[in-house]
């Protein structure tokens, strides 16, 4: 395994030391990746077998210039054609294909821009997935906000103009409670026009009871859809449950979510095949369910605390646009959100052409909004983030700054009636 992805583990005691060694280098000590868990609901789709037949069979070394061409002129993009688009042999063509994501883009969402903020209620996790600050082996400052210390940061969220949110944890059942998620978008459902959930994944009816709490659409990162890359990078906890974590959109929509988005965390794996599988992933889904919100996300790893030299790998700015922009043209329906993961230049570029949906006024950290936007310290211990951002732009300077793109931001257009 790389170790680019290692926690500094000289914090931890020689216990704790001999079971991460154990994890990390004893494939007999794990469960198996593919095996659900006990309490872990199996639904009967067809959706996965597609998406990762598609994925094993992608060669994408033996598309040609001639193949690029040929996608670009067509007017409905094939699986075939979205394949060339995410080939090498598509990186010559990318301003001709940044014009034909920017078209569709417009032709389809306008020049409207969405807004929404993160809010992290918990950072206590069960998983042992090596890339993440979050994981259980991971010393940082742990914290879950109380309903009255959640209220508070929704409170100076919404003071700030903001309409959407988004409510994240750690992967901790017993830490974070679906009760107690639930109680969370009840509070939201107070300030918030729209209330997104990034959690982990449940099964069908505890996603309808946290629909019934007020939650909107969930989100849910594959991190990598390679099961063997898969395996090695996530030791221990439900998350190694590959093909339970795959099925979660599916059960939220059958929940009854008005929506859900997939992603892939670009760099853990073949950037490339990580991304076709994103993409279909969402395709089959919106033939599956036409009535529902489909989005992707296309994060790239970034550094955590105790590690500074986790890094995309080979998927750079240019990748990422190739791969934002062969998403708008393929799924030209489709709602992309860009994360403050990125820099400011990129995000003010990208939503000119491919992305829909970007974050403001982001912290990662838990129960810090409140000093981090009126800039006063306050009472009570903050919980340490689970990834450094690039693009700490306020929702104010965001809103001035696409707007000077000649864009439309737009913090709401849902009615409730």
């Amino acid at each position: 395994m790389d170790n680019q992805f290692f926690v500094d583990s000289a914090h931890l005691s020689p216990e704790a030391l001999e079971k991460k060694h154990r994890l990390e280098n004893d494939p007999s000590f794990r469960e198996n990746h593919m095996e659900y868990l006990p309490g872990m609901e199996k639904i009967e789709s067809d959706v996965c077998a597609r998406v990762m037949e598609q994925m094993a069979s992608y060669d994408y070394t033996v598309y040609t210039a001639k193949d690029v061409k040929a996608a670009l002129e067509h007017g409905v993009c094939s699986v075939e054609d979205f394949k060339a688009l995410l080939s090498p042999a598509a990186e010559p063509f990318l301003e001709q294909m940044a014009q034909r994501a920017r078209e569709e883009t417009g032709r389809h969402f306008g020049n409207t821009v969405y807004l929404f903020t993160p809010l992290y209620i918990a950072n206590y996790c069960e998983n042992y997935c090596v890339y993440c600050g979050f994981n259980c082996y991971n010393h940082i400052q742990r914290m879950k906000l109380t309903a009255e210390q959640i209220e508070r940061e929704m409170q100076v969220i919404a003071d700030s103009g903001m309409e959407e949110i988004l409510i994240l944890t750690g992967e901790s059942r017993s830490q974070s409670s679906v009760e107690y998620i639930g109680e969370a978008c009840r509070l939201a459902r107070k300030y918030f026009r729209m209330v997104g959930l990034e959690i982990y994944p449940v099964n069908t009816e505890e996603y309808r009871y946290l629909h019934e709490c007020g939650a909107d659409y969930v989100t849910v990162f594959q991190e990598t859809y390679d099961t063997d890359r898969y395996e090695q990078l996530h030791l221990a906890g439900h998350k190694r449950v590959w093909p339970y974590r795959f099925d979660a959109q599916e059960r939220a929509l059958m929940g009854g979510m008005r929506g859900v988005a997939c992603s892939a965390l670009l760099g853990l794996a073949d950037f490339r095949k990580d991304a076709l599988a994103s993409a279909l992933h969402v395709y089959y889904l919106q033939r599956k369910y036409p009535h529902a919100e489909m989005s992707l996300s296309c994060p790239r790893l970034r550094p955590i605390i105790n590690n500074e030299t986790i890094n995309p790998l080979d998927v750079h700015e240019r990748q990422l646009c190739q791969i934002l922009c062969a998403y708008r043209i393929f799924l030209p329906f489709v709602g992309i959100t860009v994360s403050s993961r990125e820099s400011a230049a990129f995000r003010n570029g990208i939503v000119r052409i491919a992305a829909t949906k970007v974050s403001a006024g982001v912290s990662t950290g838990i129960g810090d909004h409140e000093s981090k936007y009126s800039g006063k310290e306050t009472d009570g211990v903050q919980g340490d983030e689970q990834f450094e951002i690039a693009d700490n732009r306020s929702l104010d300077r965001m809103y001035r700054d696409i707007a000077g793109e000649g864009l439309q931001p737009v913090l709401n257009d849902y009615l409730y009636v």
